[in-house]
């Protein structure tokens, strides 16, 4: 199986909290449950678990509230996995220090990728100085990105928003946190930007620009960089 860390699960149904303990353990996780979030937030402080799947519909407090409170001091990754899918709600907990999103019901075999893909970007990914995603390689010191091994040329706001994407491989991002990055805050309502230079990174760096696979829309919310 390979998999190791402990995930703590705080949700208040107990078919999903059954469901995701049968699943997790399967896969080589260790599982502790919380059915509230007063309950959720001390069994955080005391596990200090490799990774946190919160609901948003608890029965103590709204998750969203419980998110923000875990984000004062818990900097592992959050995956959201709630019945809420309105474009608002997603948006919401990931500009709140969500690391992902899915909405119930959900398939299995997905939440185990996103569960990988955020603890993998949590080791450290992101501070590594030369990502690797198969044939595509992007030097983030020297601002050196190459395609089966031939340099593209990319201008610096083009390397500046694949690298911020790239550094948060599977993680979704809203238009306004990349607009704020890449930009600054005086643009974060700039959409039209964002598309603009997506669709030329596309052209540079996907096999069918019209079909990507690395640089994925997540419709009405943002983007998301992935590769498998």
């Amino acid at each position: 199986m390979g998999n190791s860390g402990n995930i703590l699960v705080i949700d208040d149904e107990v078919q999903i909290r059954r469901l995701l303990a049968i699943t997790l353990s399967a896969d080589g996780y260790k599982i502790s449950e919380a059915s509230t979030g007063k309950e959720g937030l001390a069994l955080a402080a005391s596990l200090q678990p490799t990774l946190i799947i919160l609901d948003l519909g608890l029965p103590d407090a709204d998750g969203l509230d419980i998110l923000k409170k875990l984000r004062e001091w818990y900097e592992k990754p959050i995956i959201i996995l709630s019945v809420r899918n309105s474009e608002e709600d997603i948006i919401k907990a990931l500009d709140n220090g969500a690391n992902d999103y899915l909405t119930k019901p959900f398939r299995t075999g997905e939440l185990l990728a996103r569960i990988r893909v955020s603890i993998r970007q949590s080791q450290g990914i992101k501070d590594n100085p030369v990502l690797e995603f198969g044939s595509l390689t992007i030097d983030i010191v020297n601002h050196i990105v190459r395609k089966n091994k031939e340099m593209i040329k990319l201008t610096s706001t083009e390397f500046s928003l694949l690298s911020l994407l790239a550094k948060n491989e599977g993680r979704v991002l809203t238009h306004q946190y990349i607009l704020k990055e890449v930009w600054g805050m005086g643009y974060i309502e700039q959409s039209q930007y964002l598309r603009v230079f997506i669709a030329q990174l596309r052209k540079k760096l996907e096999d069918d620009p019209a079909r990507p696979r690395m640089l994925n829309t997540e419709s009405g919310i943002g983007y998301r960089f992935s590769y498998i």
